[in-house]
């Protein structure tokens, strides 16, 4: 899991002065309310699974009238809630199937930071946002962890209400994450086998690959 690949909009901060940066790798699945959470006892490198953390989430997602940044595969959007509360900006999904994530400190969510702005100027200008959605989640988050106590993973239920504040349209679904962590394995091979792993739990306790490639799109009905 490399953090090299940095998305042009940062202007080159990311890591250094700017904003903190983080490679999101996952899994996503699709879940109904009764399923049962999966067993990861088979899981390599997984020694203790912690006891659920609950988070409450409220995200809104900024973007242009024409959305220039959901096209382009951006997302802006400021949330409450959880360690990482603040403003994010998540880059498109590489070829390695991760995904650039910088996060800036939290402020109201209708003064967007200059640096947020200046991010993705690029793309689309600042003073044509508005709110396309907003999701609320109740998130329980288990951390995975290696026999030394390192986050191989961590494992979030989510039961997610979504609202299209566009349209109005109102959704709700659960579904499942498989993050890995900063403990999890280095090698292709290795990180290729805990992700099958993961996804043969999750398949066996009744799970099933996500639809949607993230909630944003599924708000939006994309």
């Amino acid at each position: 899991m490399t953090t090299d690949r940095i998305p042009d909009v940062t202007g080159g901060d990311a890591g250094a002065n700017g904003p903190s940066l983080s490679v999101e790798v996952e899994l996503k699945f699709d879940v109904g309310e009764s399923t049962p959470l999966p067993d990861w006892s088979a899981l390599p490198g997984v020694a203790r699974v912690g006891e659920p953390e609950l988070r409450h989430l409220d995200a809104t997602y900024l973007d242009s009238d024409d959305l220039a940044l959901a096209h382009s595969g951006y997302a802006v959007r400021h949330r409450t809630g959880g360690p990482d509360e603040g403003w994010h900006i998540k880059g498109p999904r590489g070829a390695d199937g991760g995904r650039v994530e910088l996060h800036w400190p939290i402020s109201p969510v209708d003064e967007i930071p200059d640096a947020v702005a200046d991010a993705v100027s690029k793309i689309a200008s600042a003073s044509d946002f508005a709110p396309i959605a907003r999701i609320r989640n109740s998130r329980n988050a288990f951390a995975l962890q290696d026999e030394r106590g390192g986050l191989v993973a961590e494992f979030v239920d989510d039961h997610v209400t979504a609202t299209d504040e566009r349209s109005g349209t109102q959704r709700s679904w659960r579904e499942w994450e498989f993050e890995l962590g900063p403990a999890a394995p280095a090698s292709d091979e290795a990180r290729a086998a805990l992700l099958s792993a993961a996804e043969a739990a999750v398949h066996a306790a009744g799970g099933r690959a996500a639809a949607s490639d993230s909630k944003l799109a599924r708000t939006l009905g994309a």
